[in-house]
């Protein structure tokens, strides 16, 4: 006898057993994927990840112009290149940041610490 007509064996389709007939996810092995929906407190973590991402832009586009200014003779456009790189730095670490946040809620990035090392702060 081929194995798959041996009686008695374990390997039965997961559809057919008993009580289940009929019904619709028969033998299915995952639950039904949530619906999705518009999650507020995620449009703000986006909007602002897109905010100071256009911030940076524009500060490095400041950063640039008052640059070429500087070198052509204006001494006063150093402070503003200075500024301005240094609020481009901070912005795009902002930006970086608030986008990790979001990449976590939405479940796309893990964070990998134990449970324990989240709540309390680095000691050495």
């Amino acid at each position: 006898m081929p194995r798959g007509l041996v009686r008695g064996s374990h390997n039965v389709e997961v559809g057919e057993a008993e009580g289940t007939a009929g019904t619709p996810r028969r033998g299915a092995r995952r639950a039904p994927k949530p619906k999705r929906r518009l999650r507020p407190e995620l449009v703000g973590l986006a909007l602002g990840s897109l905010a100071t991402l256009a911030v940076w832009a524009l500060l490095v586009w400041v950063a640039v112009d008052s640059g070429r200014a500087a070198r052509g003779g204006e001494s006063g456009k150093w402070g503003v290149l200075a500024a301005a790189s240094v609020g481009a730095v901070a912005s795009l670490f902002l930006c970086l940041w608030l986008g990790t946040l979001l990449l976590r809620r939405i479940g796309i990035l893990e964070d990998h610490r134990p449970r324990s090392a989240r709540s309390q702060p680095h000691r050495h």
